[in-house]
């Protein structure tokens, strides 16, 4: 990697986005950095930004960007970010993302790319509604994708008990995904009149998707 790359992962709940990351951080070397995991750290740390997050917290209040800012920017400046970093749940308004740019371009950076994972909503509200595990050993089936070989008998553990979680509802899931595409919308609109935004289908298998993203990472890190 000739450059550090400061990605942007969009995608909705269910489209894969924290399978892909993981992917793109075992294959480039790159960082995944969530918001809440930043938040929490920051405030076990006791550093300046966490002592103020701690505070709003604590007051029942809700961290504002000028923290949440502070507190990603000192993360990126740990060694370990080196190679690059893949944002999880932030930015997601627009006043954010702008935001997200100036603190960059005070360092030097820019985003490389703000990728996209595309869903087709009906099949995602069928793909993720339909999912079921085994309650014993965890084993994951599907009612329309994968059964049971023997209906009602776990594969991997003769188990017969199963659970669905409560969310897993195709209201639940078309609601969240409603939510999504309004809160991402202009998000998209921002980082596409930027220059940087790339979609990438996330309806295909795994593999797939993953070598288009690894593609999309090559591109802007070279």
């Amino acid at each position: 990697m000739t450059k550090s790359a400061v990605l942007i992962l969009l995608g909705p709940p269910g489209a894969g986005k924290g399978t892909q990351a993981r992917m793109l951080e075992e294959k480039f070397g790159l960082v995944q950095l969530s918001t809440g995991d930043l938040l929490r750290a920051a405030v076990a740390a006791g550093t300046e930004a966490g002592k103020a997050a701690q505070e709003v917290m604590s007051a029942g209040g809700l961290v504002s960007d000028e923290i949440v800012l502070a507190i990603l920017k000192d993360r990126m400046a740990e060694p370990d970010t080196a190679k690059g970093v893949i944002l999880d749940g932030f930015p997601r308004t627009e006043g954010q993302a702008a935001a997200l740019d100036d603190l960059l371009a005070a360092q030097g950076q820019s985003i490389g790319a703000a990728i996209s994972l595309d869903v087709d909503d009906a099949a995602m509200i069928e793909r993720v509604s339909g999912r079921y595990t085994c309650a014993n050993c965890g084993e994951g089936y599907h009612d329309s994708f994968k059964q049971p070989a023997v209906a009602g008998v776990c594969d991997k553990c003769g188990s017969t008990e199963f659970k669905r979680r409560a969310d897993d509802n195709a209201e639940t899931v078309s609601a969240r995904l409603e939510a999504y595409h309004a809160q991402t919308a202009p998000l998209i609109s921002y980082y596409e009149g930027k220059g940087v935004l790339s979609r990438v289908d996330a309806m295909g298998q795994i593999d797939r998707v993953a070598a288009d993203l690894a593609q999309i990472v090559t591109q802007v890190t070279n």
